[in-house]
């Protein structure tokens, strides 16, 4: 889809730019004609945008703490769009109980943010599948998962998935006060990014051999993740959650590949189905609103 407006009139924020996402989306803004505000929230990242701009005037780049609300303002400021990803904090890299608090504050305090700056006519946030796919019902369910559906966050404690806790929690804490402030807001549930550095350890990967099994253990390349996130903003018609990925990890092959690629150790404990003769497992999820909304897209 060819934009619906000049982006060059647009300036946009990016929050947190220090990340895969982050960085890739502001590089892409910018090549788009877009102004851009990276918001980084530690000290020294900001180092890492040095001479990805031609033209120094379209990049600003901010330090802004997520709960340190007059920073994320400033970084706002004169923004009519804000990309919001959530990066843990470097000195609690592992997602648990304490990082879903943090992730629901940081949510909470960025939104409040938005519907406090009147020029914001747009927020593509940032969350997970795994907001959408642990259900203790999924087995049950005739249709495929997709954007309807929300993971059942006591299910998600009691297993000690906390990616998934997190991801819901924070992204219904969004949509609250999204919806009950005005604000602009659509979301994108992204699978797996598949991440040079991605390892064993990601808390995505807690309860894959699950996932696989049940048909919606799901990946997206780095550089589909960012189209969606700019088709999505682009796009007047966007609204509500787009479930994003590009790829379906259901046969014992493409287990295998992914336990390779995490860890060389890993490959004899890639996912196990006792499906291994019909090939493949059937997949049970939907991407089909944002392949709708994407068949125009011109990246």
């Amino acid at each position: 889809m060819a934009p619906s407006f000049d982006t060059t009139t647009h300036t946009v924020c990016v929050m947190d730019a220090s990340g895969h996402l982050g960085f890739t989306l502001v590089q892409r803004l910018l090549q788009r004609g877009y102004n851009v505000h990276a918001s980084v929230q530690k000290y020294g990242h900001e180092d890492l945008f040095n001479g990805i701009s031609t033209d120094p005037n379209k990049l600003k780049v901010f330090r802004s703490d997520p709960f340190d609300y007059h920073s994320i303002i400033d970084a706002l400021r004169g923004c009519s769009g804000l990309f919001y990803t959530f990066e843990p904090p470097h000195d609690q890299p592992n997602y648990d109980e304490f990082i879903a608090d943090v992730e629901v504050r940081a949510a909470h305090n960025v939104l409040e943010a938005c519907a406090q700056t009147e020029t914001i006519d747009k927020v593509v946030f940032t969350s997970s599948a795994t907001a959408v796919v642990w259900r203790e019902d999924r087995k049950n369910i005739e249709l495929d998962l997709d954007e309807r559906h929300w993971s059942d966050v006591n299910f998600c404690r009691k297993f000690k998935l906390w990616h998934g806790v997190s991801k819901t929690m924070s992204e219904k804490s969004a949509w609250a006060l999204a919806m009950d402030r005005g604000v602009n807001m659509v979301s994108i549930n992204a699978g797996l990014l598949m991440a040079h550095d991605l390892s064993i350890q990601h808390p995505y990967l807690r309860g894959a051999a699950e996932m696989y099994e049940d048909g919606v253990f799901v990946t997206v390349d780095l550089h589909f993740l960012v189209d969606a996130h700019i088709c999505v903003y682009e796009d007047v018609s966007s609204y509500g959650r787009y479930l994003c990925f590009n790829r379906i990890i259901n046969t014992h092959d493409d287990a295998v590949q992914l336990a390779r690629k995490l860890t060389p150790a890993a490959s004899s404990s890639a996912p196990q189905s006792d499906d291994h003769g019909k090939g493949f497992i059937e997949q049970k999820i939907s991407n089909k609103k944002l392949n709708k909304l994407m068949v125009n897209f011109e990246a």
